[in-house]
């Protein structure tokens, strides 16, 4: 009977805290704000959702957060992080899926950590044997003060990009990749199949990629004449011709893609082609 009425009591504790949270957060503005950040990344996303608190003046690393434990990194919940496709963080496989992010901050080096357990508050349940993973980072000293906690994404690429996480004059970061260059040409071959060719997209690919420069100019062949008064297939042209070797054909080809730009008034077209003209010379 004891058992019951304790666990009774706990029950209805959790019931009446997360029911004041509620009646807080309809009243006042939460103190440390909520963000949702979802970035394209290779052919998938990546969702971070997490809560920003502000120094108030307070020292935080080494003081209000001590080195050498879990961190649940913010405030409120432990930050989550959904990957839609499976990708490289800090050099380590992860499958797609949604994970808890937390660390262990330390002086001259972090501890990045991804759960299994999403959904966590704070770091009070949280559980070392549901660890995915474990990276090792330095930190950097910032020279200006980050007042509010921020995660984010940088150096954005197709496969590659950082995740920052800075706050106070303390910055950390980790490396994340993935591959989809196979996705990428398979969806290629399977266009090429069908009745509507990817022409122009698959040549600038292939250009970006530095696949075969031959088969790309064959394809932006193929996109000028299904769309032979477009500046912009005139322009991405010139950059495969000269990519193959062919300046003068670039150069020729820059200065139709100027006219018809300048034919249509389309200012940024007008200006991408001056641009490439200039380069060359």
């Amino acid at each position: 009977m004891k058992q019951i009425i304790k666990s009774l009591s706990i029950a209805l504790i959790l019931f009446v805290s997360i029911n004041v949270e509620k009646v807080q957060a309809q009243l006042m503005p939460n103190p440390s704000s909520g963000q949702t950040i979802i970035q394209e990344f290779g052919l998938g996303k990546v969702t971070l959702t997490y809560n920003r608190p502000n120094t108030k003046g307070r020292k935080i690393f080494g003081a209000l957060e001590t080195y050498g434990n879990v961190w649940r990194t913010g405030a409120n919940n432990a930050p989550t992080i959904t990957f839609t496709d499976e990708v490289s963080f800090g050099g380590k496989t992860v499958p797609a899926g949604k994970y808890s992010l937390f660390t262990i901050p330390n002086k001259e080096e972090w501890t990045i950590i991804l759960n299994k357990t999403a959904e966590q508050w704070g770091a009070y349940n949280y559980k070392e044997a549901d660890d995915v993973l474990r990276i090792t980072v330095k930190p950097t000293s910032t020279k200006s003060l980050m007042e509010t906690f921020t995660i984010g994404f940088s150096n954005v690429k197709a496969g590659s990009m950082n995740l920052d996480l800075v706050w106070e004059q303390t910055a950390v970061s980790v490396p994340l990749m993935v591959n989809f260059d196979a996705k990428v040409m398979a969806n290629i071959e399977k266009g090429m199949a069908g009745d509507k060719k990817p022409y122009f997209a698959a040549s600038q690919y292939y250009y970006d990629n530095n696949k075969d420069i031959k088969k790309a100019l064959e394809w932006i062949n193929e996109a000028e004449k299904a769309d032979a008064k477009a500046p912009w297939v005139k322009l991405w042209k010139a950059k495969i011709q000269l990519k193959a070797g062919d300046k003068e054909g670039a150069k020729a080809t820059a200065e139709a893609g100027l006219k018809l730009a300048q034919n249509i008034k389309n200012e940024e077209y007008i200006r991408l082609h001056q641009t490439f003209l200039a380069q060359m010379k």
